[in-house]
């Protein structure tokens, strides 16, 4: 007669019938593990690069900033020089066309239609130094003001339109102001 082994019949309580089960519980923890710490980098990388990119962001508006605010200098001094389509003074554009602030070939390094600003050595951590330029507005009656025939518009308006990348060239910001002189 053959005798059974003995805890061949055990409820799972015994050492001999929990061989194993450790390993496969650690291992399954392990893995939930793993992934917990695989989903939190990736959380910290991605609002790192969130973090970057409002940094950059933030540095070109603030050297848009810089640059309209030039623009705007240059409109309060006494003398103003001719609009004439050069060196970044121009007239107002034709309705119906390419505004010039969306044209390409109206910024860049070697554009000769805006007025790079430089603030004394420069701005430091942005790719490229800050462009502007000045479009003389038609001249508009004021608010409450005589509208008779005969009576010149005393008031003049300029738009300056100024373009600013940041640390990386990626961030374009693009700033307008209405000037009344």
């Amino acid at each position: 007669m053959r005798t059974a082994p003995p805890y061949s019949r055990c409820c799972g309580c015994c050492p001999a019938a929990q061989r194993g089960a450790t390993l496969a519980v650690t291992l399954v923890i392990l893995l939930l593990l793993t992934l917990l710490g695989v989903s939190a980098m990736h959380n910290t990388t991605m609002e790192e690069r969130m973090a970057g990119n409002s940094r950059d962001r933030e540095m070109s508006f603030q050297a848009a900033e810089a640059a309209l605010r030039a623009g705007e200098r240059l409109l309060e001094s006494v003398t103003l020089p001719a609009f004439d389509g050069s060196d970044g003074l121009y007239t107002e554009s034709v309705p119906g066309t390419t505004p010039r602030w969306r044209t390409a070939s109206t910024w860049g390094a070697s554009s000769t239609s805006v007025i790079d600003y430089s603030y004394g050595s420069g701005i430091d951590g942005i790719a490229a130094e800050p462009q502007y330029y000045l479009e003389e507005m038609p001249a508009a009656a004021e608010p409450g003001g005589s509208l008779e025939a005969g009576v010149p518009l005393a008031s003049s308006y300029y738009r300056v339109t100024a373009r600013a990348v940041g640390g990386t060239g990626a961030a374009v910001v693009i700033l307008q102001s209405t000037y009344k002189r």
